[in-house]
């Protein structure tokens, strides 16, 4: 049986498909009976396809905001009080 911390330290190996047959039914048997880990587990795989999802818009986005914006962000900056 593993605990919720040890459940955590193979995830990646988990979603990998990493894992030794006994490690792996561990695991899954403790999913099955942990609604914490199983909530942990589909954020977690919700925040790596957000990551790449990102990756992705970020190798085909070019941003590159307008000057005047820039300068306005660098004077409320310099002068925070300022209107």
């Amino acid at each position: 049986m593993i605990t919720c911390r040890e459940l955590y330290s193979f995830l990646d190996d988990f979603l990998d498909d990493g894992l030794d047959a006994g490690t792996r039914a561990a695991f899954e048997g403790h999913l099955s009976r942990c609604v914490s880990c199983q909530r942990y587990l589909k954020t977690y795989q919700a925040t790596i396809k957000a990551a790449r999802a990102a990756e992705k818009l970020g190798e085909s986005f070019d941003f590159n905001p307008p000057e005047e914006l820039v300068r306005a962000i660098l004077a409320s900056r310099a002068n925070p009080g300022a209107p």
